[in-house]
């Protein structure tokens, strides 16, 4: 392995026992641990953010799954939730498909300027018809995409169709990638003593990450509360992996120069990883229902809202009452109303007081099933 993906590496598994741990910890529940959780959450982010400076994203992306995998592990000794067997073919098929990975990565090319990343970004490929430029297509054609997943879509399908959200959130998310590497870059050379912060290029790579950033984030959020993280994360794994390893292998050429067998190893151990992922997902439990605070906030008020419809439903009846009396007479006197032209009585007071008996069952049966 070359020495810049083996710090690549260590630094991706860094990450993944971070983010892995970091959903434990949170799921403790304790004050403690509530403060501890996103902490582990951002070291990761930021151990994850500097393996892209050392190796390719064909390299780092794929490792994500290992933050499962820790998950799972943690999951099963500290909150004692069952790991099954199938669960443990998952993990094994992970990590499989990972070493594979890392064995037959490409070695990540040496770049010693952001604008360096700039032309390759806007390099144009020779083709035997006529002449593009490769990256510059695919963000066209990415952008189109997010922007007819968004604008139609999104209001027709976004709470049936899973692919809708985690469409929008993969597509952005290989853009992010892109961008994240490029700044990841100029960090490291402005630190080694070579400014990067004086080329414009470094603020548009910005400006794009955090753009691309805060949308997939924001739609990320939106899968997750319509659908179950079980189904929703294997998913997006796939999609995220795919469009990021296509996004730099047309950008940074990691595959130029590769032997069509390492290329197939590789595709090879991504599918294995990919599997993996699913089996593991398809096994987890479920979490339990957990009465919140907020959830009993929310039912006082709709009980106490309920109470206030009852209360009109009441004086609506009472209401009706003064009306029959005032048009037919009292009930017990049988006294019709003088002048009125059908002052016979239609209901006597036995019939008005089975109306009154069933519509005081129907608001007592309405209270006893909000009280549930």
């Amino acid at each position: 392995m070359y020495s810049s993906n083996l710090t690549g590496f260590v630094l991706a598994l860094v990450s993944s026992a971070f983010i892995g741990s970091s959903f434990i910890i949170k799921k403790k529940g304790l004050q403690r641990a509530r403060a501890n959780g996103p902490r582990a959450m951002i070291v990761g982010e930021i151990a994850n953010f500097v393996a892209y400076i050392y190796a390719p994203a064909v390299l780092v992306t794929p490792l994500g799954a290992l933050s499962i995998i820790v998950s799972a592990v943690l999951a099963h000794f500290m909150l004692k939730e069952k790991l099954q067997r199938m669960g443990m073919l998952g993990c094994l098929m992970c990590i499989v498909g990972s070493t594979v990975i890392v064995l037959h990565a490409p070695q990540e090319k040496s770049l010693t300027s952001v604008q360096e990343i700039w032309l390759l970004a806007v390099q144009s490929v020779v083709l035997p018809v006529y002449l593009f430029c490769a990256f510059l297509l695919y963000t066209a054609s990415a952008m189109a995409v997010t922007l007819f997943l968004i604008l139609y879509c999104v209001p027709r399908y976004g709470q049936t169709g899973i692919l809708v959200y985690i469409g929008i959130c993969s597509v952005i998310g290989s853009l992010t990638v892109m961008s994240v590497k490029a700044i990841g870059i100029a960090i490291k050379l402005t630190l080694e003593g070579v400014n990067q912060l004086v080329y414009y290029q470094t603020w548009i790579f910005l400006m794009v990450a955090i753009s691309c950033i805060i949308t997939q984030l924001n739609y990320l959020n939106m899968a997750l509360d319509t659908f179950n993280t079980a189904v929703v994360s294997p998913i997006y794994y796939a999609l995220f992996t795919s469009f990021t390893i296509l996004a730099s292998a047309i950008m940074f050429k990691d595959y130029f120069g590769q032997s069509i067998s390492s290329i197939a190893s590789e595709l090879c151990g991504f599918i294995t990883v990919l599997s993996g992922t699913v089996v593991l997902h398809s096994t987890r439990e479920p979490d339990p229902p957990v009465s919140t605070d907020l959830n009993k906030i929310i039912n006082i008020n709709v009980q106490t809202k309920i109470k206030k419809i009852m209360e009109m439903l009441v004086d609506m009846v009472q209401f009706l009452n003064s009306e029959i009396n005032d048009v037919f007479g009292a009930v017990d006197g049988h006294r019709p109303l003088v002048g009125h032209k059908n002052n016979h009585q239609r209901l006597g007071p036995v019939g008005l007081a089975l109306h009154y008996v069933n519509i005081v069952l129907q608001i007592d049966t309405s209270l006893q099933f909000c009280s549930l």
